[in-house]
């Protein structure tokens, strides 16, 4: 076995390999969104490889996350796997430890804490994840059955097709973005959203310009009145999943036009023209606790699934004092 810290020593064919076979593979574990994010400077970045054999057997992207400056960056400094690590069906309980120590190893007295928030069941290897000091963390996710029109319109609930019904009837109309204009439009919805109830960084928009001209994005856009009214941002892992980064929409605006859903929904039945076998809608908090966001994608029909999040504590007193700093921005 071996340890791969560089993204030099990670061989690029294998790691496109390993996301087509992979059973927990996500967009962002591939190589294509981790060039993007890397190249323009978004975050920080680390990859970590590990290998069986010179097969290269799970690999690791993780995002180095900050606010502001001096005291308050370095209370806030947390590192982010999104999706997952990205592990092969028979990697085994030795390596993924190795590769879970280096992890550590790495990113350690870069950040206060590591979250690794899972897309997909990693119910298999949670001892292993919790003997290498990663806390299990209840938190729910809804996925959505994309096979086929058929399916997702069988399983919508009632009261959103109905708001979908009035929302068309209304004039209301969806459709991808295509100018600047556009995404410039849906991010001032985006931002206001951001600043008003979820209280927490967002990218600033020329990351939603140049996002939105990769091959794996699509901007899905509700207009009317001839103007941008909401939207929703998806990443697509090719044949496999369409996920629902940000969405939004001036909902309160009109009686019977609801731009939220109407973007979710369009989104949805993108992810079945794109043969996507699901819709994941990225999260719908924790369990047991009451969350608007959850009730909101629950009548879309998804199955509710709970496939957590690991947490590593790198420093403990850092962790708690930026805990507190957060949470009372938050209020």
């Amino acid at each position: 076995m071996k340890v791969l810290n560089d993204i030099s020593l990670i061989d690029r064919r294998q790691w496109t390999a390993l996301v087509d076979r992979s059973p927990v593979s996500t967009i962002f574990q591939a190589p294509e969104l981790f060039d993007f994010i890397t190249e323009n400077g978004w975050y920080g970045t680390r990859v970590v490889g590990v290998e069986e054999d010179g097969v290269l057997k799970g690999v690791v992207v993780g995002w180095i996350l900050a606010e502001g400056k001096g005291l308050k960056q370095r209370l806030s400094a947390r590192a982010i796997i999104n999706g997952g690590p990205l592990l092969d069906e028979d990697i085994g309980e030795e390596a993924l430890a190795l590769l879970l120590k280096a992890v550590v190893g790495e990113l350690k007295h870069r950040c206060a804490y590591i979250e690794i928030r899972n897309f997909n069941d990693y119910s298999r290897w949670r001892a292993v994840f919790e003997a290498c000091g990663f806390r299990y963390r209840p938190h729910c996710n809804f996925h959505i059955d994309t096979t086929s029109s058929e399916t997702v319109e069988a399983r919508m609930g009632k009261s959103r097709r109905r708001d979908i019904r009035y929302t068309l009837r209304e004039g209301a109309q969806a459709m991808e973005a295509t100018t600047s204009d556009e995404v410039d439009a849906f991010y001032g919805i985006l931002q206001e959203l951001y600043r008003e109830k979820v209280k927490r960084p967002l990218f600033p928009v020329s990351f939603f310009r140049q996002i939105t001209r990769m091959p794996f994005a699509h901007l899905v856009l509700v207009k009317y009145q001839e103007k941008v009214v909401g939207g929703s941002l998806c990443l697509e892992l090719k044949g496999r999943a369409l996920y629902e980064w940000f969405v939004c929409g001036l909902d309160n605006e009109w009686h019977n036009v609801h731009p939220s859903e109407l973007a979710t929904y369009e989104a949805i039945h993108l992810a079945v023209r794109q043969g996507c076998q699901r819709f994941d809608m990225m999260g719908a908090g924790e369990p047991g606790k009451a969350y608007g966001v959850r009730d909101f994608k629950a009548h879309f029909g998804g199955t509710l699934v709970e496939h957590g999040r690991y947490l590593h504590v790198c420093r403990p007193l850092v962790y708690k004092a930026g805990e507190f700093v957060i949470n009372f921005i938050s209020k």
